[in-house]
């Protein structure tokens, strides 16, 4: 198609239908669950969403591994050597340093490949709102648009895919040290649900404190009202983690307030979910910015 393929990390939180329908190649990354190591692929042939959210709930720990740039080199070479060039779009640079790892291997197969073609791109994204930003390239690509040119639109249109969610649980964020240990306590004490965004440089950004698991979920779609631009024309993007009816209330309500053509649930995969935790629901549009 157009001579390149796509290829993302399984931080897009795709689901096995959509990513074969997009014909996109995901790299799976890897979690460490109480000191057992496994692979995320969008199938859950390693480990299911459901399991893994239980076995955090029942107090189990999980810590998250980079893809290396080994693994990146052999994937980008089996295209490489058939003649396909190849256009990576990698999970935000702000969380992970697996997008430096991509731009190690493609900077060494640049040299060894110098007639083909070895883009890769920082998405400034995360979970469905990866997804979203690799579903867009897509749709691009099939309209006609060279390597070069997504490359442009990507960079170009990253900072406007707005990330919005709510965790249940506060005790995930301090661990990974976006909440204080005494907010996380008297908050959850209290009933607060934070509502946070990922910025312009891809990090995770608490903005404003709400009482109450229903308001923090209206709080995502009031979100949206602000910022979405064109709402009859997207398709809307809703991840959760292991809380299935809470993302059909979200988008039960994007339904009825934007009239969306199509809106696309899944899990937030066992990476995300790491340092998010179970709970966690978040809506992904294109809007004027990720503000």
């Amino acid at each position: 198609m157009n001579g390149y393929q796509i290829i993302t990390d399984s931080t897009t939180d795709l689901s096995p239908a959509l990513a074969e329908e997009l014909g996109i190649e995901i790299i799976p990354m890897e979690i460490t669950l109480s000191g057992a190591s496994y692979l995320q692929f969008p199938d859950e042939r390693a480990l299911s969403n459901r399991t893994f959210y239980e076995r955090l709930a029942s107090g189990e720990t999980a810590t998250t591994n980079q893809i290396n740039a080994t693994t990146f080199t052999e994937t980008f070479e089996r295209y490489l050597q058939a003649g396909t060039d190849v256009l990576y779009i990698g999970f935000s640079s702000g969380l992970s340093g697996t997008y430096n790892n991509s731009r190690l291997a493609a900077q060494e197969l640049s040299e060894k490949y110098p007639g083909r073609r070895i883009l890769v791109l920082d998405s400034l994204a995360a979970s469905m709102g990866e997804g979203l930003l690799v579903y867009h390239a897509v749709q691009k690509q099939r309209e006609g648009m060279g390597i070069d040119e997504l490359a442009s639109w990507v960079e170009a249109n990253r900072n406007r895919l707005a990330h919005w969610f709510t965790v249940d649980d506060l005790n995930f964020l301090k661990r990974g040290g976006r909440v204080s240990g005494a907010a996380a306590l008297f908050g959850t004490m209290l009933g607060i649900k934070p509502v946070l965004h990922v910025d312009n440089d891809g990090h995770l950004i608490p903005v404003e404190k709400v009482r109450g698991r229903k308001n923090a979920l209206d709080a995502l779609v009031n979100h949206m009202e602000k910022a979405v631009e064109h709402p009859e024309n997207q398709a809307i993007f809703i991840s959760h983690g292991n809380a299935p009816e809470d993302a059909e209330y979200v988008a039960k309500q994007v339904k009825a307030r934007f009239s969306v053509p199509k809106v696309y649930i899944n899990y937030i995969g066992p990476v995300i979910g790491s340092h998010a935790g179970p709970g966690t629901v978040a809506l992904f549009f294109l809007g004027k910015s990720k503000d």
